[in-house]
């Protein structure tokens, strides 16, 4: 199979979430894939589905290769019965793309786009023509379930009876009241069934700015995705109108009525008042300027706040008649739709009817998908004890919904979702515990004072330890209560090893903990070992480095060749720090006799074939290294860093080796998708160990 053709005869269906969790299954495993409309509206204007996927992917195909014609020239050929002939010219441009890439997702048009009445399906023809599997999307919203039945049916035996081989059909949009009775209807094992959401048909602040071209006046990078539930006017006084506003409001004020946006902004600080989605003000009109002052002076939270040049009825009719769409940037509603597809999809099934082959090529994003779903396998619980920052709270609705994992945060809970409203984010699906008021802090003390009462440590003391959240989620981890930790965004590399050094301690075969980073360079992952932990590491502790790190790599599936480090390859060089690399290299040999192991070696002869084979002819590991283990973390260090700014490569980690359970420490400049890798990381991770 080389493509799959994506469509529905409906508007509205959700074709693109479906596109989505396709593309998403297929980057796992295929490096070059391609994308291509067929129709699109108008070539006069870009095509959003087009640019969504181009972005999300990486795709390098060059926008106009990416679709076919536009509607007015498709409807002229078909009224010049000149059918066949645009086959034709479809089929070029499709072939164009098929002989440079391993697989193509098309994505059809809806019919009711087409003013024109057919007596065939254009979507099933253009897919036969393509000799395209084919995909079927329908839409159930406010559908009878005797008419979802009937319409499955009916599309499946018009696509298999035009001889198109009907891959799957997605019954989407469901509503929840007739979700499994209509599963039980419909019992095929190519029918895949999901639930109306409505967040995703509900537009962001960001689709109100695009669709009403408004001036950002007050705006965060995150803003863009916060949903607009209602509109409300701001027609009467602020005592009045303060009871009426409830979350996710879209607040359309004049800029002159300075009261009313004081008033909203105290409102959205306050615990008792419902937190709106934004302001908008109309009439281009500006804010007076110590407004502007006291909103500069707020550093814990900002309101979005908009303008536009229409009057208050027109830019409400404007923002009522915006609708919701998928964008590259709007990684909340991307985790959601994902986060959907892949409950009700069986993943596997889908796998085996393409026969998707492993690519020996790994970008960044194939390893990212790579990680999401064996993370959403093993589906651990991880305790984020950070829940006073922004980004932690940020990655746990991301990675909830992408279903990664489950979420326990540390906190007053009060506090912690009132956060997440003024956030504008979802954490209903995380537990939160306030360490202070928690049942088990008594038990954890007491388990605590007994792991270190050797040390001197008293029972006092430990129980005033548990008020710090870091010791508490380590004891978690440690009681079993959740499978591993993350810290780090707003705490030390050492205040994040230490309890986990003192409580869950090191694996029986090693005595350091050591860590390790992915580095995705643009098509392969190498590990470099240890830029984080260890500073000058004997000959013993790097060879438990190697080890350690060998066995991480074959978690991930990777097939461990281990170069030792050194400024000198092979017997080419002499001195302490060679003869160190070289000690450690023996008892890796040793102990791991399997492992394939060079050292020491530079880092020139362990990644580039040509100089290794001039350096060391016949090794197994020169030239083809895939695991770097550096002599000291000075090096390691820099090393790291220089590679990922010079060459753009995406550094995961640090990811903590050594212990009995998975701890891992964030940098604290971390950003939300490196918390969130990081959790992916952490529960397979937990998988492997529990």
């Amino acid at each position: 199979m080389k493509s799959i053709y994506i469509a529905s005869n409906t508007k509205n269906a959700g074709s693109l979430l479906i596109t989505t969790g396709m593309m998403d299954i297929i980057s796992r495993k295929i490096h070059k894939i391609g994308f291509f409309k067929p129709i699109i509206s108008n070539q006069k204007k870009t095509d959003p589905d087009i640019e969504f996927i181009r972005s999300r992917y990486n795709i390098d195909i060059p926008y106009e290769e990416c679709y076919g014609f536009d509607i007015p020239y498709i409807e002229m050929m078909i009224a010049k019965e000149s059918t066949d002939e645009l086959l034709e010219e479809l089929i070029t441009k499709y072939k164009s793309l098929e002989e440079k890439y391993d697989f193509i997702v098309c994505l059809g048009i809806q019919r009711p786009f087409l003013k024109q009445s057919f007596d065939f399906d254009i979507n099933i023809k253009i897919a036969q023509n393509f000799a395209s599997s084919y995909i079927d999307v329908i839409n159930a919203k406010d559908m009878e379930l005797s008419d979802i039945v009937e319409s499955a049916a009916i599309n499946k035996h018009s696509i298999t009876s035009q001889k198109c081989f009907h891959f799957a059909t997605f019954i989407n949009r469901i509503d929840e009241s007739i979700y499994s009775e209509l599963k039980k209807e419909i019992q095929d094992e190519n029918v895949f069934f999901l639930q109306e959401i409505k967040e995703l048909d509900t537009p962001t602040i960001g689709d109100i700015i695009d669709n009403l071209q408004a001036k950002p006046i007050v705006l965060d990078f995150h803003d863009r995705s916060r949903l607009v539930k209602q509109i409300k006017v701001a027609a009467l006084t602020l005592d009045n109108f303060l009871d009426r506003i409830e979350d996710g409001d879209l607040v359309v004020v004049p800029a002159d009525r300075s009261e009313i946006i004081v008033g909203l902004i105290c409102a959205a600080e306050s615990s008792s008042f419902a937190k709106i989605s934004g302001i908008i003000m109309p009439f281009n009109m500006q804010l007076h300027t110590n407004v502007l002052k006291l909103i500069e002076g707020i550093k814990s939270f900002h309101i979005p706040i908009i303008s536009v040049d229409t009057d208050t009825y027109t830019t409400v009719k404007n923002i009522d008649a915006t609708k919701a769409t998928l964008k590259a940037s709007d990684e909340r509603k991307i985790a959601l739709s994902l986060g959907l597809f892949n409950q009700n999809v069986d993943i596997n099934r889908i796998e085996s009817r393409i026969e998707l082959k492993s690519s020996d090529v790994m970008t960044p994003m194939m390893f990212e998908y790579k990680i999401f779903y064996m993370a959403k396998k093993e589906k651990k619980k991880i305790v984020l004890p950070e829940s006073e920052d922004d980004r932690i709270l940020r990655a746990a609705e991301i990675v909830l919904r992408n279903d990664l994992a489950d979420i326990i945060l540390l906190g007053d809970e009060i506090v912690v979702r009132q956060r997440s409203l003024q956030l504008g984010i979802d954490i209903s699906k995380a537990k939160i515990i306030d360490p202070l008021q928690s049942e088990k802090a008594e038990a954890y003390a007491h388990s605590f004072y007994q792991l270190r009462k050797a040390k001197g440590i008293s029972l006092e003391a430990a129980k005033d330890t548990m008020h710090n959240k870091t010791y508490f989620a380590t004891m978690m981890v440690h009681s079993g209560d959740v499978d591993a930790m993350v810290s780090g965004a707003s705490h030390t590399t050492a205040e994040t090893i230490r309890p986990a050094l003192q409580i869950i301690k090191t694996s029986p075969d090693v005595t350091i903990v050591s860590s390790l980073f992915f580095i995705c360079l643009e098509t392969e992952v190498l590990i470099y070992a240890d830029c984080a932990v260890n500073e000058n590491p004997t000959a013993e502790e790097l060879a438990q480095i190697a080890i350690s790190t060998a066995k991480t790599a074959l978690r991930f599936g990777i097939e461990p060749r281990i170069a030792m480090l050194s400024y000198s390859t092979g017997d080419s060089g002499s001195g302490e720090d060679v003869q160190k690399v070289r000690q450690a290299t023996e008892i890796v040999k040793q102990r791991e006799p399997s492992l394939l192991v060079e050292g020491p070696i530079q880092y020139d002869a362990a990644i580039d074939k040509d100089v290794a084979k001039k350096k060391l002819p016949g090794s197994k590991v020169a030239g083809e290294a895939n695991i770097f283990i550096f002599p000291d973390l000075n090096t390691g260090n820099n090393i790291y860093k220089a590679v990922q700014r010079s060459t753009g490569a995406i550094a995961i980690g640090p990811v903590l080796q050594g212990l009995n359970k998975p701890v891992n420490d964030l940098s604290r400049g971390c950003s939300v998708v490196d918390i969130v890798n990081t959790v992916a990381i952490t529960a397979i991770q937990a998988g492997q160990t529990s």
